[in-house]
C-alpha cells in the first residue's frame, strides 16, 4: 500500500496566513497540521511509502519540512509543476500525477493535507479489508449548511454506497464524506480513465462519485471527528 497526501492547494480563502506558507504546514497545537496525518500513517504497517504532492510555489517549504518530520516510512515530496491557483491540476489530477510519477500499481490511501481527524485510521483500513472494496470515510452531520459543502452519501445498512453527490443544495442524507479514501490496486488505473473522459479533476470526491456507477464502494462511519482547516476563523478557533 502507498499513501498519497494532497498538498498542492493554494488555500486562497486563508490569505494572508497562507499567501507564503502552505496550509498544511501551519502550526496546530504545537506542530504542523500535516504531522498529525503522518502520525496516523505511521501506525499502518502495510504502507510502504508516503508521497506528498504539492506545487512549485510550496515545494521548497515541504522539502525543508520533510528533512525533520518524524516519519517511520520513506517520505517523498513531489512537485506537480504548477505555480498558481489557476493552473492547478486539481485533487484527482494530483493523484494521477503521483501514480504516474512513481509508477504505482498498488493499493493507495489518499488523504487531504488540511484534515485533522481524531479517529484511528486503522479502523477504516480494517473496514476496507472487510469489504474488499474501495472505501470512503463518512460521518453523520445534521447541520444542513455544512452538509452543502461536502460530498453527501446515501448508504445501505451495511455501508454500501447507493448514491453520492458533491456539494448538493438539497442533501439526500446526513452522511458527509471526508477526504480520506482507501482504493484497491485495480482502481489506481481508473484515475487515467476518469480524466481521459473529460471529468473534472478539481475535487477528489468527483472520482468516487463517477466510480460508484460501475463499482461497489463502501463508507466507513468514523468513530471520532474530522476537521477541514479551511478558513482563518476556523484555524484560530481550533487553536484556542
Amino acid at each position: 500500500m502507498q499513501a498519497i497526501i494532497l498538498a498542492a492547494g493554494h488555500a486562497t480563502r486563508m490569505y494572508p496566513l497562507t499567501e507564503n506558507m502552505p496550509k498544511a504546514l501551519l502550526p496546530l497545537r504545537g506542530k504542523p497540521v500535516i504531522d498529525y496525518i503522518i502520525d496516523q500513517l505511521n501506525h499502518i504497517s502495510e504502507i510502504e511509502n508516503i508521497y506528498v504532492v504539492t506545487n512549485s510555489k510550496f515545494y521548497a517549504h515541504f522539502s525543508k519540512w520533510a528533512e525533520t518530520v518524524p516519519s517511520d516510512k520513506p517520505l517523498s515530496v513531489l512537485d506537480n509543476g504548477t505555480t498558481t491557483n489557476e493552473d492547478r491540476r486539481g485533487a484527482v489530477g494530483d493523484v494521477f500525477f503521483t501514480i504516474k510519477e512513481k509508477a504505482i500499481n498498488d493499493e493507495i490511501v489518499v488523504v487531504a493535507s488540511d484534515n485533522y481527524f481524531t479517529y484511528d485510521l486503522r479502523e477504516q483500513l480494517n473496514f476496507f479489508r472487510l469489504t474488499g472494496c474501495d472505501t470512503l470515510c463518512g460521518k453523520e452531520l445534521d447541520d444542513i449548511e455544512k452538509l452543502r459543502s461536502f460530498g453527501v452519501a446515501v448508504l445501505a445498512s451495511d455501508g454500501k454506497l447507493l448514491d453520492f453527490e458533491e456539494k448538493p443544495q438539497h442533501p439526500k442524507s446526513n452522511i458527509a464524506i471526508y477526504a480520506v479514501y482507501f482504493f484497491r490496486k485495480e482502481t489506481t488505473a481508473l484515475f487515467e480513465t476518469f480524466l481521459s473522459e473529460g471529468n473534472s479533476s478539481d475535487n477528489i470526491g468527483s472520482f468516487p462519485q463517477w466510480l460508484s456507477k460501475t463499482h461497489d464502494i463502501y463508507t466507513y462511519i468514523m468513530n471520532g471527528d474530522c476537521y477541514d482547516i479551511g478558513t482563518v476563523e476556523m484555524y484560530n478557533e481550533f487553536n484556542k
